[in-house]
Parts: structure tokens; sequence; C-alpha cells
């Protein structure tokens, strides 16, 4: 693999493959072989737009001997089957968002991998972001003294037609929840990722101004994380605006607070100020729109640094930082959330003791 650029295949050719494909092709070293898609016009359409074979099935895109690595875009509900073929075919898997939308597939997924001895990387691009590295930095730097209180704001549109697309969306079988888990996913991980793991959380959820799905389309609650900080989060695919509002995390501890709203830093504000400070909130964010509004409207910036870092660990042998594991993290506090919603907002404590049975809520708000 190293004595040329490394293969690429994709399974799943929907609108996140157009991200795959447009990201790599601005990587030096890789190249984008094959793609496969059930649809074969579809397929067949993808295939020419980027100017590569078209797979007929999954068994030929895994028998291409240039494919080392798939990014496996189906949808979220579908992604442990593909990854099992892949870990029996010998190639490594970028994974999208969720890892999977149930714990049990998340460890069978990762566990495969593991024993074929295939790399699982996860696609969770706004860890990539600058304010985001630059406050995940300042947490670890111990800036913020105690971490107190923090915040997670998702006030998102989708309109009906969205959901009426494609019959997979808004089913928990295969889109694995609503606005927390399809939409949410990127601030949820980011608020685990900056505040560590999760001791207990409560939630309520319902569907308000959507027809004809299962999930949520509105939810909040509290989480309480085992440092001692406390967090509030809302979530919602049912919130209009023209322009459509940004995702936001606050942080506050005893010696510093920040606002960062998609990828820009909005508030950067400490005890003991350094002199980069007032640059980082100055810093526009190159994320390029983050589908507040419209899926559609996201920059691929992201989805590059991620797979750039994946693939550098894929050469090195080493696991990459959004591996199986970390996936895995916001899936699991996403169903405690459900849980939650579930039974009227009674707490729940992590790790969770058993998994969800998230397909018997049927057609009914939770």
């Amino acid at each position: 693999m190293s004595q040329r650029p490394i293969g690429f295949g994709i399974w799943g050719t929907g609108m996140i493959a157009e991200f795959h494909a447009k990201a790599l092709a601005e990587i030096a070293g890789v190249k984008l072989v094959t793609a496969y898609n059930r649809s074969p016009a579809k397929g067949r359409e993808f295939a020419i737009k980027y100017g590569i074979e078209f797979a007929e099935t999954p068994e030929a895109l895994l028998a291409n001997p240039a494919v080392d690595i798939v990014c496996l875009c189906t949808p979220s509900g579908d992604h442990l089957a593909p990854a099992l073929a892949c870990a029996k075919a010998g190639k490594h898997v970028v994974v999208e968002k969720p890892l999977e939308v149930t714990l049990a597939r998340c460890d069978e997924l990762t566990t495969a991998c593991a024993k074929a001895g295939v790399t699982v990387a996860g696609i969770l691009p706004r860890r990539f972001g600058a304010g985001a590295v630059a406050l995940k930095a300042a947490i670890e730097t111990g800036r913020f003294g105690q971490l107190t209180m923090a915040g997670a704001l998702i006030p998102w549109w989708r309109t009906q037609a969205y959901y009426d697309s494609a019959a997979w969306r808004g089913t928990f079988a295969l889109d694995g929840g609503g606005a927390l888990m399809n939409q949410g996913i990127h601030t949820i991980d980011l608020l685990l990722w900056f505040l560590g793991p999760p001791k207990r959380v409560s939630a309520t959820a319902g569907l308000v101004a959507h027809g004809g799905i299962e999930v949520e389309d509105v939810a909040t609650g509290w989480i309480e994380f085992a440092n001692g900080c406390r967090a509030t989060i809302a979530g919602s695919t049912a919130c209009w605006s023209t322009t459509g509002f940004p995702a936001e995390i606050r942080i506050h501890g005893t010696s510093g607070s920040a606002v960062l709203r998609d990828d820009k830093l909005t508030a950067f504000e400490f005890e003991k100020p350094l002199p980069s400070d007032a640059a980082q909130v100055a810093t526009a964010t190159e994320g390029g729109g983050a589908g507040a509004n419209d899926p559609k409207a996201i920059g691929h910036a992201w989805h590059r640094a991620n797979l750039e870092e994946a693939i550098v660990a894929i050469r090195a042998g080493r696991q990459p930082t959004v591996n199986g594991t970390e996936g895995r993290k916001a899936v699991e506090l996403i169903l405690a959330l459900y849980q939650s919603a579930q039974t009227s907002g009674a707490p729940v404590d992590l790790p969770l003791r058993a998994d969800p049975m998230l397909a018997k809520l049927g057609g009914k708000a939770i």
C-alpha cells in the first residue's frame, strides 16, 4: 500500500458520499477507485460524475485489489452488515456517523474489524475545526479551572419534504433516531470530547412538527458528567429560520468561559488571558456551512481533515483519533437520553446496562 496511492471505495452513493468524494480528491496519495450503490442508476451516475468505476455488486467492490479502504455511506442503521463484509475481505473501513444505531451493533462492528486486523475510522468531522481544537486545548491545559456548567443547542430546521425524500428517513430501524441521533450527534460528540464521560442523564422528546416519521423532532434534557460539570442539551429539526441558526456549545468553569457557534469561537474569556485569545475569537471558520437548514449546505473541509487523520493512522499502523471506541460514545449518550425520554424523564445512569430497544417505539412520539 505504501508503494502506490491508497485506494478508496465508497459503499452507498447518497448525499453524504459527495462529501467523501470531494474530500478524497483533495488529499495527496489517495485515489477514489470505485463505488457501489444498490440502485445501479444512482451508482453509475455517481461513478460517471467522479470518473471512477461502478461496482455492480458489493462483492465486486470488495474484490477489487486496488481498494484498501471503504467509506460506508449507507443509512445509519445499515452500517453493520457492510462493515462485516469489509472486515472479511480485509478492507479498512471509514464509517459515517453514527457508528451504528445500537450499542450491540457498534460492538459487533468494532470487534469483527479488530479480529480481522482492519481499522475502523469514524466520521465525526467537527472535532477537526480550528475553533473546536482551540477549545479542546484550553480545556486540557486547565484554563477553565473547575468545569461547572455547559450547554449544547441545535435549533435546526428540516422540511417535511426532507423526511419524505427517502423511505428510511425518520425511521428508528435505519435513521436510529431523529434530531439527536441524526442531526445533533456532531454537537453531542463535541460535548463529550470536551467534558469527558457522562454519569447521568434525563430527557424529554417528542414529534411536534412533522408527520409520517417515527423519530423525534425536538428533545431537551440535562447531563451530569463524571467531573461534576452539569450541562443542558436541546436539539430540534423544527426550528424554522430563513438562513438557519448555528449549533452552539457553551463551556463555563471557575476561571474561564467560551462559546462555540458551529466552529467559530464567539467568546473565549479567561481569568488569566493570553495574547492569542483575541485572535482565536476573530478567526473565521473554514467549515463552509453546517447544515442548519439544508443538509447539503455543508463544506467538506472538516471531512477532509477527518479522512486525512484516518489515512495517516492507517499508514502508520495505529488507531485513528476517531476510532470505533470514540464513535460509540455519542451513540451511548443519545440512547441514554432516549431511554430517559421513554420513561417520562426518569434519570438514566451511564454506562448503560442494557441496549435500549428503539424498534419497540414504533410510530409513537417519545
